[in-house]
């Protein structure tokens, strides 16, 4: 999200559908109160303002969303009218990190099982795999990761995408201040640094079932 909200032909929006998650579920995120009261919680409402007209005069709409937060009822018609790609983390990375906040995650909740129904789908309606990214990728080979994925959605690669000010940014929703600690310290990609960090006994059987829904989509990283 900052490396794309970098360009200056393209507007960024921070998880539209994640106030309507909150609401409907009532999971106990941080902060869920203030961002149910701050966003939209109809879905279809959801829908009509990311295809609103007025991107503040930009050419491009960068939308990033959380595919858990694409809950069984909502329409995934919409997604047609979009260029997906899918940005894939080491299940063991990203349960460590999700654990910090959210301590005992479902399968549901990391959003893999969506992630790749959604990636399926995707592929059916079009002929051909969208392309999907990894992170490991991204850090080992910013400006590389970023001209193929740049390639790949028929757009100029921009250098810009590689560096952005510290500190929050006007397009980041409510919930910064509870997820983004890491990415406000930032000024760019930092370096690809290997982890031998433990993950927690209870989430060794997650694991599992993570890592199988990722390797189906992993096979199609372009970087």
């Amino acid at each position: 999200m900052r490396s794309w909200s970098s360009r200056s032909d393209t507007s960024v929006v921070d998880e539209p559908f994640y106030a309507h998650y909150l609401k409907t579920t009532g999971y106990a995120h941080p902060g869920a109160a203030e961002i149910i009261a701050s966003y939209e919680t109809d879905w279809r409402k959801v829908i009509d303002q990311l295809f609103a007209d007025e991107k503040d005069g930009k050419t491009i709409s960068y939308q990033k969303h959380m595919t858990q937060h694409m809950l069984e009822h909502i329409d995934l018609t919409w997604t047609r009218r979009v260029s997906n790609c899918f940005l894939i983390r080491e299940p063991r990375r990203m349960l460590i990190s999700f654990a910090k906040v959210i301590p005992n995650p479902r399968l549901d909740q990391t959003g893999l099982p969506q992630q790749v129904e959604i990636f399926k789908l995707v592929r059916a309606e079009s002929g051909e795999a969208p392309p999907v990214i990894s992170s490991r990728g991204v850090l080992q080979d910013p400006e590389g990761s970023l001209r193929k994925l740049c390639a790949r959605l028929d757009l100029p690669f921009d250098p810009a995408m590689l560096s952005w000010p510290a500190g929050n940014h006007k397009s980041d929703g409510v919930w910064a201040k509870h997820w983004y600690a890491s990415v406000e310290k930032s000024t760019g990609f930092g370096p690809y640094r290997d982890d031998d960090a433990e993950l927690p006994e209870h989430l060794r059987e997650l694991l599992g079932e993570c890592q199988r829904l990722y390797d189906q989509m992993a096979q199609y990283c372009i970087n």
